[in-house]
């Protein structure tokens, strides 16, 4: 019996919301208190995030009007009054204490430290994530960087990174559980180990990893800046058959001069040399992105920019944000563009993210592919395009599948 968890934002809560799970439950709680405690595990990025939390905890009050309710998460962390002040809320933990079995047993209504505060990076092995046919294994935390639009190194705290051994030994306990594909995840992974003995780059974790994980059959990595790629990372793109040909990048605008008022460390040309550069080396290579439409100061002629980066970089899967501007944060002192004009351009760039997803899905047709089989007869190839199944398989399954078609959001298998 665990607390029921609702997990908003990225792949790292939800690898913590599994610790949440088990060190809720180290803490002795009874079942009683098990049963009626419903845990809010919230985002920050955006504005909606926040909101979206807020509405859920509002819903399970309602729903269960003597249910205990715990928030915690990056928006918890960086406003807590905020949610110590909702009538429907029993307690608030932050990122560093809703970690800690000890703190999870009732006590003081507020508990959230300075994150600022914590070095380093407490081990929480991980060997099920529920509800999921992927493994996230949780590398790094935090992040060193100021972006001006960006407010998640007020919930997380600065980088710092697990160790190699560790990282590995985490690896092999969920190969032992059966898990055929691992995520490494945190919040900015390609600095990974900057704040280690002797360093250590992702690249070398990910080449390790692989080495004393055998049985291993895939690997992948999250959202990763490509500016700060090392050269064993781009070794293993190019020979490690089992680290997945799919990255996530960390883009964010395709303008050099809204780059700069971002405080971003790439330019427009380092994107598409990043994207070339790897793609000469894994020609079979899929790149996904996170773009941001409407930013403050964003012309019409600096927004096209973006739109053409998809092309230039040919991106197959967009993640658009509207600019939302968080409190506290250089941008939102910014000039603001009008509501109306940011939700015009973000529905603009995700319809050049649809077209481009299609034409993907086009020249998958024929196409023979290694498909993860997941839950609702479903998967994803080794690019993570989605595939709809021809009949239901077990998940956990890695199937060699001819791609006969798609529905435009989706491949069909044969």
């Amino acid at each position: 019996m665990s607390v029921d968890v609702h997990t908003f934002g990225c792949r790292l809560n939800i690898a913590e919301s599994e610790v949440i799970r088990r060190e809720a439950a180290k803490a002795g709680l009874d079942d009683a208190v098990v049963v009626n405690t419903f845990v809010v595990n919230t985002c920050n990025v955006t504005g909606e995030a926040v909101r979206q939390a807020r509405q859920t905890i509002r819903r399970i009050k309602r729903e269960r009007p003597n249910a205990r309710i715990v928030v915690t998460g990056c928006a918890a962390q960086a406003e807590p009054q905020r949610f110590a002040g909702m009538a429907e809320v029993d307690r608030v933990l932050g990122n560093e204490e809703k970690l800690d079995a000890r703190l999870w047993i009732p006590g003081k209504r507020v508990a959230v430290g300075d994150i600022m505060r914590v070095k380093q990076m407490r081990p929480h092995a991980v060997d099920h994530i529920e509800r999921h046919t992927r493994a996230f294994l949780q590398v790094q935390n935090g992040c060193d960087h100021r972006c001006t639009f960006c407010i998640i190194p007020f919930g997380r705290g600065n980088s710092r990174s697990l160790p190699v051994d560790e990282v590995t030994a985490q690896a092999r306990r969920l190969v032992e559980r059966g898990y055929r594909e691992i995520v490494l995840t945190g919040v900015d992974i390609t600095s990974y180990g900057a704040d280690l003995d002797g360093a250590p780059r992702l690249g070398a974790l990910v080449k390790r990893l692989l080495r004393e994980t055998p049985e291993l059959a895939r690997l992948r990595l999250s959202s990763i800046d490509s500016v700060e790629a090392d050269r064993d990372l781009f070794d293993a793109l190019a020979n490690e058959a089992r680290l997945m040909p799919h990255l996530h990048l960390s883009l964010q605008h395709g303008d050099d001069l809204i780059l700069k008022r971002m405080k971003r460390r790439h330019s427009r040309q380092d994107a598409i040399a990043f994207c070339d550069a790897v793609r000469r080396l894994r020609p079979d290579v899929a790149f996904g992105a996170d773009i941001i439409a409407g930013f403050p100061t964003e012309t019409e002629d600096m927004f096209a920019r973006s739109l053409d980066l998809v092309d230039a970089c040919a991106l197959t899967q967009l993640h658009v944000f509207p600019f939302s501007p968080r409190p506290g944060t250089p941008a939102a002192r910014m000039p603001q563009l009008d509501r109306a004009i940011v939700k015009e351009r973000a529905r603009r760039l995700r319809e050049k993210g649809e077209a481009a997803l299609t034409r993907q899905l086009d020249r998958e047709i024929g196409a023979r592919r290694a498909v993860l089989t997941e839950r609702g007869g479903v998967g994803h190839t080794e690019q993570f395009m989605p595939v709809r199944l021809a009949a239901p398989v077990e998940p956990g399954a890695i199937l060699d599948l001819t791609m006969a078609g798609h529905d435009g959001r989706q491949l069909l298998a044969a």
